[in-house]
């Protein structure tokens, strides 16, 4: 698994979240091992949920911004009791 150092980016740590499960799910790892990979998942888990929020974060920083990209369509701003 990842060594100490530089977390690895979302797909990277998804990559080996998903191989991690794999092995799990297998069920022939011995006990100790399972245990082992059960806490790299959780970190690597951990890993996956901090990309995520600091994705949407940016995207919301973005969909704030002047001229940013709007919530609705001009469809829909047409709807009967949009304004309402």
């Amino acid at each position: 698994m990842a060594g100490k150092g530089k977390e690895p980016s979302f797909e990277e740590a998804l990559k080996q979240l998903e191989t991690v499960v794999a092995r799990l799910e297998s069920g022939e790892a011995p006990l100790e091992e399972s245990i082992r990979l059960f806490e790299e998942g959780m970190r690597l888990s951990g890993v996956c949920r901090k990309r995520l929020d600091e994705a949407d974060r940016k995207i919301e920083l973005l969909l704030r911004k002047p001229g940013g990209v709007s919530h609705e369509t001009e469809d829909e701003s047409d709807l009967p009791g949009k304004d309402e």
